[in-house]
């Protein structure tokens, strides 16, 4: 007979803690994961980011191996082995490549079994770095022997992965969950965040919540905001994210040069993007390539109709609750914003509503953290199993 644990050391592998998709899905896993029966911790890789002190405040621990982004340090692979040994582990789940790496590594050391968690899609040499198709390349060869299952969180994902070499009997689709109890429509928040940016009641926002990386094509974005400019003189736009600010050169030139000045707010990364999402009018992914739009489902969630590119799952996230275009096409990016912001705020509002009711019937963020706790104690099982 199989016997788990009383209380089930789970430590989670994250190349960083900065504010991101994979970041902000962790700290909801952690913040909804059942505490009487998994005792969950987190390693970085890299230096501490503003999402560890958020972790911090849930009661979990985080380390961090402070490394430089790079290949994997040897040294480093040491000290997390020690920390999984030390700390009696009993499974370890990684999240992104460079962590899905050193994570199965350490893991290996110590006999703990390992679940990767990819949260990418297409690698494309024009976006990605060489070392880290270079990484995803070797992850593909280990991926028969090193982890004992693969989370995916999108069918896009996993139909690129297979066509790369993963072991496709090792992949589980687990798509992002939602907070839809902090995440949710605010009247007060929309006035308020308005009166900050110098907003309008009634003046659109488009906004794009999404840090400055060349999958996330802010320069289409930008193209497109100066066509729907055109048409709609009085309509600005809203970026939040890393980069997203007036320190960088490109992204101001990429302003002037569309002749955006004065109607671009550049947010930076910010902790509270629900009240910025529910200042929108519309929200809008421009990504060229994604797995699955978390920030999407965050302002779907909110009550805000999405516009969104045809990447990844992001056709299957918004459903009939939307509008999606092609990658990378400025045009039907524009007009599909002018469609919605045409539309008579009550249809607007209860095309959001809609929106946000997909959201809590298809992906409820105790759902998902449930899937991923069935699938540890699977693993769990099968590791005791496998080792009698």
């Amino acid at each position: 007979m199989v016997s788990w644990p009383v209380v089930i050391n789970v430590f989670h592998i994250i190349t960083s803690t900065d504010v991101g998709g994979a970041e902000m899905m962790l700290g909801g896993l952690l913040s909804v994961t059942d505490r009487t029966r998994f005792a969950p911790q987190v390693v970085s890789l890299t230096p501490p980011g503003a999402v560890a002190g958020r972790i911090e405040a849930l009661g979990v621990p985080v380390h961090s191996l402070r490394m430089a982004r790079g290949w994997p340090n040897p040294m480093a692979v040491g000290r997390l082995a020690r920390l999984l040994r030390g700390e009696s582990a009993d499974i370890v789940q990684t999240w992104m490549y460079h962590a899905d790496l050193v994570g199965g590594l350490a893991a290996r050391m110590v006999g703990v079994p390992v679940v990767w968690n990819i949260r990418h899609s297409n690698l494309d040499p024009a976006m990605d770095r060489k070392r880290t198709i270079r990484i995803a390349a070797l992850l593909a060869y280990l991926s028969r022997t090193m982890p004992v299952e693969i989370i995916t969180n999108s069918s896009a994902a996993k139909d690129a992965h297979v066509a790369r070499g993963y072991a496709a009997e090792k992949i589980t689709v687990i798509s992002n969950g939602f907070d839809t109890t902090a995440l949710k429509p605010d009247a007060v928040s929309r006035h308020d965040v308005r009166r900050e940016l110098g907003a309008g009641a009634d003046t659109p926002l488009v906004g794009l919540v999404a840090r400055f990386s060349p999958h996330k094509d802010h320069r289409g974005f930008l193209r497109a905001a100066s066509r729907l400019r055109a048409r709609m003189p009085q309509v600005e736009f809203v970026l939040c994210g890393a980069g997203m600010e007036r320190s960088n050169p490109e992204l101001l030139r990429w302003i002037e040069e569309e002749k955006l000045n004065g109607c671009v707010h550049l947010l930076g990364p910010r902790a509270d993007v629900g009240r910025i999402n529910a200042a929108l009018d519309v929200a809008t992914s421009s990504s060229r390539s994604e797995s699955f739009p978390t920030a999407v489902g965050e302002a779907m969630a909110c009550g805000v109709p999405c516009v969104v590119t045809d990447v990844g799952d992001a056709r299957v996230l918004v459903g009939d609750c939307g509008w999606v275009v092609a990658p990378g096409d400025a045009d039907a990016l524009a007009a599909a914003w002018f469609a919605c912001l045409q539309l008579p705020a009550p249809e607007r509002r209860e095309l959001g509503l809609r929106a946000r009711r997909s959201i809590e019937d298809r992906f409820g963020l105790p759902a998902v953290a449930g899937r991923y706790q069935d699938l540890y104690l699977d693993v769990l099982g099968a590791n005791t199993r496998s080792t009698a």
